[in-house]
């Protein structure tokens, strides 16, 4: 077990909990779903639910996915002058269909049901811009010791948060302006609670639960990416990108051999790949990733023209032929995986 307390070594201290932060979502969210004790379908889903979760049926494998920006159901309290019609093109859509059959390897998958422009999980729950809220933060009716059980002990506003896609996204290149008001601080507040904090939560149970089987685990943060870049990207406006972006912050986020493996699997299968080049990953990989403690995360960027039409949202042909290219990857992913335990597992690694 990490000593700094697993199962993200950089996640916030939410020891005030007390009987700890995933009784503390049960309590809030009766529907979320827990894998704990429980024999999993291939999906499992609740109406209420604001997390998709596609679990093995069988044993788990020492890898985790998470898709956290292709939500595509907009909660009633949005509040967003834009029509939802626009609003989709802030999504890395269909990026969760494209990985559909990692439970069948015994790899589980969690993706986030709300949208990235209500609330973006990979972000820091503190990267907020004080402008966009209608009252000075805490607010009058959030307490400070409620915002810091959601991991926010004030606002740390990143240069995300000054382009308007921090944690609460003001304005996209694809979309314009979301708003013509100001949100007061109980409503990011409820959106952290209700949508940041079971994200997380489940991303922390499933971590736990793999590392008391297996002494590493690999962990793949599952992006798209629009064609060419535009005046919020690192990359120049106008400028073609390559068809897959592996990210490993610069080789501190998972082993070499594991960022080789994907490129040389991609690269063998017909694509362009590059290596944090123009993204090297993000808030995720730096809270999950720790790589000294057996702990491996990478970002993949997928090019969205390879599988969909950019301005009508809607998958063409080449969607079939990634998603099994994207299979014979998982595939690699996972026998890379046991051969680096020695293909050796706990007698416990049933899950």
């Amino acid at each position: 077990m990490n000593p700094q307390g697993w199962p993200c070594p950089h996640s916030p201290d939410r020891s005030r909990f007390g009987t700890g932060v995933l009784e503390t979502v049960r309590h809030l969210f009766p529907n979320w779903i827990s894998t704990e004790n429980h024999q999993p379908s291939v999906e499992e889903k609740s109406e209420k639910s604001v997390l998709k979760q596609m679990l093995p049926e069988g044993p788990w494998q020492p890898l985790v996915f998470d898709v956290p920006h292709s939500g595509r159901e907009y909660p009633g309290d949005f509040g967003s002058i834009l029509p939802e019609a626009k609003l989709r093109y802030g999504e890395d859509a269909y990026v969760d269909e494209l990985i559909t059959d990692a439970p069948a390897l015994g790899i589980p998958v969690l993706a986030a049901r709300f949208p990235r422009t209500y609330l973006d999980p990979n972000r820091s729950p503190d990267d907020l811009d004080p402008d966009l809220l209608s009252e000075p933060w805490p607010g009058a009716d959030v307490t400070l010791d409620e915002w810091a059980e959601m991991g926010v002990q004030s606002l740390q506003p990143s240069i995300k948060s000054r382009r308007g896609i921090g944690l609460i996204w003001e304005e996209f290149a694809a979309g314009g302006v979301l708003y013509d008001r100001r949100l007061a601080p109980v409503e990011v507040f409820r959106r952290i609670q209700n949508c940041h904090l079971p994200y997380h939560a489940t991303l922390d149970e499933w971590f736990q639960r793999l590392r008391s089987d297996f002494s590493s685990i690999w962990h793949v943060n599952w992006h798209s990416m629009k064609s060419r870049g535009n005046q919020h990207t690192p990359d120049k406006p106008g400028t073609l990108r390559p068809d897959i972006v592996l990210g490993d912050l610069h080789g501190t986020a998972c082993a070499p051999e594991f960022t080789s493996l994907v490129r040389e699997v991609l690269t063998g299968l017909g694509y362009d790949v590059s290596v944090n080049d123009p993204y090297a990953g993000a808030w995720i990989l730096q809270r999950c990733s720790a790589p000294e403690q057996g702990i491996h995360s990478l970002q993949i960027e997928i090019r969205r023209d390879l599988y969909m039409d950019e301005a009508t949202l809607e998958c063409h042909k080449g969607f079939s032929r990634l998603q099994k290219d994207l299979f014979r990857l998982m595939v690699q992913m996972k026998e890379f995986a046991d051969k680096q335990l020695n293909g050796k597992t706990s007698e416990r690694g049933t899950v």
